[in-house]
């Protein structure tokens, strides 16, 4: 008899695996057991999972895998961040990059293959959009970064602002979050620790604040529509007052805010005119800022602003009261800074 192809078992749900498990005349809270086993102790094979008796580890190897993407290649950056690229089944790739801060690291999670949102400035949308990655393959990312380090729990925050749009592949997403966030059979990550990213898709904002715990942030570059829309398509469809209409339905915590990022593009959105603008727009939102001086690429026709330029921003948004962060963003010299991320195309 042909035997039956093994499914993987990251793909399931707790509820579907404790379902099966009650088929096979086992008790549900066995699948609690195995997803401990794979999501906080990075469990890769069955064998390992030693409060299970024998006879059950090798009914569950016959019937499902553990799945995780194989890591085809990694780059270190001088400045202590390391890309790495995955391998998908289906031979797509994708990037993740991790990122040292002073006492714990970052991981930049890819929630697409590729992004159709073609922001002018990113590298990311010029290679055009390929797939959404399942919830496995977002997870997958963490689960084999977070257990590759010396110390696992070092890596304590992730963000969703690698490739692709995350709203773009909302379930997906969602139901990654989620697990990553879970802390009785997920990996325990602190939902205030976990960030999701989005160009602007509005009507998707406040789903994601009412069936996730993550923190929401705002790629704006832009302070005006006749410029967003120009690096940004996006905007033709959810125009600013829109996006911000739908940010007031994303639910915050008292004292939290929301982060927009900024991309700074010299001669494009940098100006005295466009930092009064960001203010105005801004008022009325608890607002973080982060500022990203534009990181170049081969091909790009835009330039990073000089430093005068960019201080002078930063300068004239702490005078108006917001809280203003210049990013520096790691990894430049490995193609792993934002909007730099291509998998190797």
């Amino acid at each position: 008899m042909q035997s039956m192809t093994r499914e993987d078992i990251t793909d399931l749900s707790r509820a579907a695996l404790s379902q099966w498990f009650a088929g096979e005349n086992e008790a549900p809270y066995r699948a609690a057991q195995v997803l401990r086993w794979i999501y906080q102790r990075g469990a890769d094979s069955f064998d390992a999972m030693t409060d299970i008796r024998k006879d059950l580890r090798r009914k569950i190897s016959e019937r499902f895998t553990i799945g995780r993407p194989e890591i085809l290649d990694t780059a270190a950056s001088a400045d202590g961040s390391r890309k790495f690229v995955f391998g998908l089944l289906d031979g797509k790739r994708i990037e993740t990059v991790l990122i040292p801060e002073r006492d714990h690291y970052t991981l930049c999670v890819s929630s697409q293959v590729g992004c159709a949102q073609g922001c002018a400035f990113c590298r990311t949308g010029a290679m055009g959009f390929s797939r959404n990655l399942k919830a496995s393959e977002i997870v997958a990312q963490v689960r084999a970064v977070r257990f590759s380090l010396p110390d696992p729990e070092r890596l304590t925050n992730l963000v969703f602002m690698g490739m692709g749009e995350p709203l773009a592949n909302f379930e997906n997403v969602r139901d990654a979050v989620n697990l990553l966030t879970d802390p009785e059979v997920g990996m325990k990550f602190a939902a205030r620790r976990v960030t999701v990213s989005t160009v602007g898709l509005a009507p998707k904002i406040a789903a994601l604040g009412r069936e996730t715990r993550a923190r929401l942030a705002v790629s704006l570059n832009a302070a005006d529509d006749e410029t967003r829309s120009r690096i940004m398509p996006v905007n033709r469809a959810y125009p600013i007052a829109r996006l911000l209409e739908a940010l007031k339905g994303f639910p915050l915590k008292t004292g939290k805010r929301i982060t927009f990022e900024y991309v700074l593009l010299s001669g494009v959105n940098d100006s005295p005119a466009d930092a009064r603008n960001l203010v105005r727009i801004l008022s009325s939102i608890p607002a973080k800022i982060n500022l990203i001086p534009f990181n170049p690429y081969e091909g790009s026709p835009f330039e990073r602003p000089s430093e005068d330029r960019i201080a002078a921003f930063h300068d004239f948004l702490i005078e108006k009261h917001f809280t203003a962060i210049i990013r520096r963003s790691k990894g430049p010299d490995i193609a792993a800074a934002c909007g730099q991320l291509a998998a190797g195309s």
